[in-house]
């Protein structure tokens, strides 16, 4: 029986961090790089007057359209899908808005993985797999496998067992754990 990998989608397969940003300056005028956010979140780094604004991006459809892939994103799960089960573990409950786009999304990216390897949730630890990719080790605390910490700017300080700061870590981190 192959072992299983759990991998979320946002800021680990494809980039919402640089949606996030690019609508935030778009609509503030404003000039925010990622640089600017290490070891934040931008909702810790925007002014509050427009807080509220910024969280309800994610809960506009558009957002999740046409992101953008991360580097290597698509290739490491092809490879990996070759001696792994491949599941994409979403917690779409956050941003229900968000399912069908998020699956369109999967669809066009990932063809070679089934759409009944696709899991929109909320709490991850209802997922049953070995391994969980994820950008948020809060999803770990439930999660029953090994969490695999995948680096992005919020979480830049976190302290966690394992850490990957991009997918050729990934595919270096699995080689021999199938």
């Amino acid at each position: 029986m192959r072992k299983r990998i759990a991998i979320d989608m946002d800021e680990t397969i494809c980039d919402t961090m640089a949606r996030h940003i690019d609508w935030y300056n778009l609509e503030f005028k404003q000039n925010l790089k990622k640089a600017d956010l290490m070891g934040k979140k931008i909702y810790n780094h925007v002014p509050p007057e427009h807080l509220a604004r910024v969280r309800s991006y994610p809960d506009n459809a558009e957002f999740f359209e046409d992101l953008e892939p991360l580097e290597g994103a698509i290739e490491g799960i092809k490879e990996l899908n070759q001696r792994f089960d491949i599941y994409i573990a979403t917690a779409a409950m956050e941003h229900p808005s968000s399912f069908s786009v998020k699956y369109e999304w999967l669809i066009k990216h990932l063809p070679f993985l089934s759409p009944m390897n696709f899991v929109f949730c909320g709490d991850k630890g209802v997922v049953n797999a070995d391994y969980l990719i994820d950008d948020s080790a809060r999803h770990f605390r439930f999660f029953s496998g090994q969490g695999v910490l995948f680096t992005a700017p919020h979480n830049v300080n976190e302290e966690t067992e394992v850490r990957v700061n991009n997918w050729q870590e990934i595919k270096a981190y699995f080689v021999d754990k199938a």
